[in-house]
């Protein structure tokens, strides 16, 4: 499994809402897998969970960010 490098925030905030969904289902679905795997021992994917926490914790605070803004501007 191919785990993407830590990520800026200035980045994920260049995508769409639809890219930000779609990233944060990936992420969280990598997470799921490489934590069983590291459970098991299968797997020394540490590092690897660490980034994916990271990056993951990222795109939905984007994502709360946009729902902020969205709601702010309808008041």
């Amino acid at each position: 499994m191919k785990v993407e490098k830590l990520l800026k925030a200035e980045k994920i905030r260049e995508w769409s809402p639809d890219e930000l969904r779609n990233k944060e289902k990936e992420f969280a679905d990598l997470l799921f897998r490489l934590r069983f795997q590291f459970a098991g021992g299968q797997t020394d994917a540490l590092p690897n969970i660490r980034i994916l926490r990271k990056n993951l914790a990222k795109v939905k605070t984007v994502l709360r960010e946009r729902e902020l803004a969205g709601s702010a501007a309808k008041s």
